[in-house]
């Protein structure tokens, strides 16, 4: 059975008031229906008692202070969602449970590691935003990034499609198309001028602006 601490009672209310945030959320009746928490009226006065949140105007809202730590929870979360669905290729309903956890034990250097390694993925597999942390910043790539642009991925090489992150959302169903989705096997062909890849056995070949919005994994055959 598992127990829950005070300390992650808070940390999964911080998160909820972050996830709402980003949906344009913040009336506190809805975090008082959205919260799995039983006594949300202690746990409301517990966030306000720490200065982690503050109500007004019946709306509920992070502080500067709660910003931080929620910012913090939601990165590891959702690097981790990410590492258990790229590289350890676990199943859907295991990766959300592992990641939550995961959430409440990792060091602020450790997630900086494993965002390094997976080459500091923009969103978890669901499309949300991960926050920047500070070796994003530097992108100082200490060891070589599990999935890559598909720009940086050797020529002759194979890899599995993880992402995509198009600057233009109507690129997906351009991409789609061509048959270059999320999941999809590749062999890179050519990098300049054009990238060029071969799907099964279809050559595509690509703007190389383009293909920098594509995130590919490499497969060791």
């Amino acid at each position: 059975m598992s127990i829950i601490t005070d300390k992650e009672r808070i940390e999964e209310a911080l998160e909820l008031l972050w996830v709402l945030g980003e949906d344009g959320h913040s009336e506190l009746e809805r975090f008082n229906l959205s919260s799995d928490d039983s006594d949300t009226g202690s746990l409301v006065e517990t966030l306000l008692a720490g200065g982690l949140a503050a109500i007004g105007g019946g709306k509920i809202h992070l502080t500067d202070r709660g910003k931080k730590t929620a910012r913090g929870l939601i990165r590891r979360q959702r690097l981790a969602e990410r590492l258990f669905t790229d590289v350890f290729e676990m199943a859907d309903d295991a990766v959300l449970d592992d990641a939550c956890k995961m959430e409440h034990i990792l060091s602020e250097e450790l997630t900086d590691s494993v965002c390094t390694f997976l080459g500091h993925p923009p969103t978890c597999p669901h499309g949300k935003p991960i926050p920047r942390g500070e070796c994003c910043k530097k992108f100082k790539i200490e060891v070589r990034p599990v999935v890559t642009r598909l720009t940086e991925f050797e020529v002759g090489g194979t890899g599995k499609i993880t992402f995509i992150v198009p600057s233009d959302p109507s690129r997906i169903s351009k991409l789609n198309s061509l048959g270059i989705t999320a999941g999809s096997v590749i062999k890179f062909v050519q990098k300049t001028p054009s990238c060029v890849l071969k799907i099964d056995e279809t050559t595509v070949a690509i703007d190389p602006e383009i293909a920098k919005e594509i995130y590919i994994k490499k497969i060791v055959q």
